[in-house]
């Protein structure tokens, strides 16, 4: 299996800070903002936006954690894991919801962290920021901001590591 590094950690430090920006950009009201990671690697990509939007702007936008493994409609085609806790301490009624995810591929997880949301409250908006976009969507979903586009094969594999779970920051294309 050859491994090609596709983003290096610095890449991946100027992605998070393009992201903060662009949101910054499109949030009329940015003090509406609320990101939500999507377990696993999208928990500590909305904290790094959240802390990229502080040295930005100077206001705290609040992040929560999302885990979406009983919204999802494949779950027997997925491998067993022990779903972690989701974490939203705030009302998301009338907010800009920020889903945050590590990468987009078929669009199963989007749809299930939209489900999931519905049940903390009606938003104002949903957006969708993804570290990586490698394509072959199965749902009419698409990222609203992207870090990086990848074009891949079906049998391609994108692995994120990132320093707060992995020890370093990279993203990997495994064919």
């Amino acid at each position: 299996m050859k491994v090609i590094e596709i983003l290096s950690a610095a890449e991946i430090r100027r992605s998070i800070t393009r992201l903060a920006s662009q949101l910054l950009e499109k949030a009329s009201t940015p003090s509406k903002l609320i990101l939500l990671g999507i377990h696993t690697r999208g928990v500590p990509l909305a904290q790094r936006l959240a802390e990229q939007i502080e040295t930005l702007e100077g206001i705290t936008v609040p992040v929560g954690a999302l885990d979406i493994t009983f919204y999802r409609d494949d779950l027997d085609q997925i491998k067993t894991r022990t779903p972690a806790r989701t974490d939203i301490p705030f009302d998301l009624t009338d907010k800009i919801v920020v889903l945050v995810d590590d990468v987009i591929y078929k669009g199963r997880t989007a749809r299930a962290a939209l489900n999931a949301v519905t049940e903390y409250g009606r938003p104002e908006a949903i957006w969708l920021v993804v570290l990586v976009d490698r394509g072959h969507r199965q749902l009419p979903i698409h990222p609203d901001f992207t870090g990086k586009k990848l074009p891949t094969a079906s049998e391609e594999q994108v692995k994120v590591y990132l320093e707060a779970l992995d020890d370093r920051d990279a993203v990997e294309l495994s064919k």
